[in-house]
């Protein structure tokens, strides 16, 4: 990787890109500090160990993260890192997409874990590039970091060791059925036993399941689901009402809708969608 000898930071306002992925924030830090997230991003964010080491803490439990090493985390994933030592420089890239579920499901990376590079692809490379493309051209194309994004993902698929630590990778594969299942019913009117009769588990277990997978409750993740759906619609077809939109995702009245949305959003829908008409727009 190109060495970089201050921090670089690139972070864009997508207003959910329509393209089916986009970098929001891409960079380089060359003295990392100490982040704790209860909530976690609201974007799926890699970060990775250039040099030095750092202590990294998810799902109650705490690793390294030492050079060569990185971590992928799922949106709104809790966690929290720390510098280990008298440094820790790392890169990141935080990204999304209205494809991007569906790309890392096929890719089978759609969980939060931890990858290590191997010297075949370094990960790292790929992300310096990105950070080129910005630097030395201000009309950068969002369609070649978009392409650079997806051949990291894939790099991180073919050649990114999971590491001999817990993975949640196995979580995942448990509770698939049931997130394959909520994609195409999540507008119905749904509760944790149904869930749990369709996975034929009990319900405490599947709270359990989805807590070690997500880090959220079975309800939890289908309100997000349901959040992720409506914006889906807000971003291609913003001349529906948001009373419809509503009942579309699975909401029994607009107002729910609306104090939802802005609980997870940060914003309202409404305001969502007049920022995505003007961006598009120009404005």
């Amino acid at each position: 990787m190109q060495m970089y000898y201050k921090k670089v930071r690139y972070t864009f306002v997508t207003m959910e890109d329509t393209l089916p992925l986009f970098v929001e924030s891409v960079g380089y830090n060359p003295k990392e500090q100490d982040f704790i997230r209860p909530e976690g991003y609201p974007y799926y964010h890699w970060l990775q160990t250039v040099e030095g080491e750092g202590r990294f803490t998810f799902n109650g439990r705490e690793y390294t993260l030492p050079k060569g090493r990185g971590v992928l985390l799922k949106p709104y994933t809790p966690h929290s890192y720390f510098v280990s030592g008298s440094k820790w420089s790392t890169v990141y890239v935080t990204f999304g997409g209205a494809s991007a579920i569906s790309i890392l499901d096929s890719l089978k990376l759609n969980f939060s874990t931890f990858y290590t590079e191997t010297a075949q692809k370094p990960f790292t490379n790929i992300i310096s590039e990105m950070i080129r493309i910005i630097g030395e051209d201000s009309e950068f194309s969002k369609m070649e970091l978009s392409s650079r994004l997806y051949t990291f993902l894939i790099n991180l698929r073919k050649y990114g060791k999971i590491n001999n630590q817990p993975s949640l990778s196995h979580f995942y594969d448990k509770v698939r059925p049931i997130v394959e299942w909520l994609e195409t019913v999540y507008a119905e009117d749904i509760g944790l036993k149904d869930m749990a009769e369709h996975l034929n588990v009990s319900s405490q277990y599947l709270n359990r399941l989805f807590q070690d997978t997500f880090n959220v409750s079975p309800y939890s993740f289908l309100i997000q689901l349901r959040i992720r759906k409506a914006k889906e619609i807000l971003i291609h077809n913003p001349e529906i009402p948001l009373k419809h939109i509503a009942y579309q995702v699975g909401f029994n009245d607009v107002s729910n809708f609306v104090a939802t949305f802005k609980k997870k959003e940060g914003i309202t829908p409404k305001k969502y969608r007049d920022l995505l008409v003007n961006n598009a727009a120009g404005k």
